[in-house]
């Protein structure tokens, strides 16, 4: 009369055409390759609050975000200077922002001067925004590598020899 069904059990099912075992699924390499690079997304900025002060040098390969007090210089790719903030110390980063307070030389590809910028000392870049309102004062100079130390190498002199003078008694 009645039999029970096996629809709604779990696991392999036995008499039917489902009994075939299933081919293990297969993952071709153009998917692996997305899943693994999904994987690794880029980290997020990190952030530095208005409540901290850090005497020393920063340095990142990543995003930074200061919104406290910095006494020495700061390395990131992005780097952004919030309202709050003040760095006292060079700063050098592929892209920076500026909305707070930089005592100190900027070298970066592109820097940015927001409208409540201050920035005392001297900017080097490869393309600069100054917002009206922002305060600077220094001088501005534009090269193709701005991250580079900023100072062509040159060849020292040569060494002059050195006498001896006796003194005179």
């Amino acid at each position: 009369m009645f039999s029970k069904s096996r629809i709604n059990e779990p696991g392999p099912k036995t008499g039917t055409e489902g009994d075939r075992p299933k081919a293990p699924e297969t993952t071709t390499k153009a998917t692996m390759d997305y899943t693994s690079s999904a994987s690794k997304a880029k980290p997020a900025a990190s952030v530095l609050s208005s409540d901290l002060t850090v005497v020393g040098n920063l340095k990142t390969t990543g995003d930074i975000q200061i919104e406290g007090t910095i006494e020495g210089d700061v390395r990131a790719h992005l780097l952004t200077v919030g309202e709050t903030a003040t760095i006292r110390g060079e700063i050098v980063a592929d892209d920076i922002v500026v909305n707070g307070r930089v005592i100190g030389r900027v070298r970066g590809l592109k820097v940015r001067l927001t409208s409540t910028a201050r920035v005392e000392g001297d900017i080097i870049h490869k393309t600069i925004a100054i917002e009206s309102g922002a305060h600077f004062e220094g001088s501005v100079q534009r090269q193709d590598d701005p991250l580079s130390n900023g100072r062509p190498q040159q060849a020292a002199p040569a060494a002059a020899p050195v006498v001896a003078k006796p003194d005179a008694i």
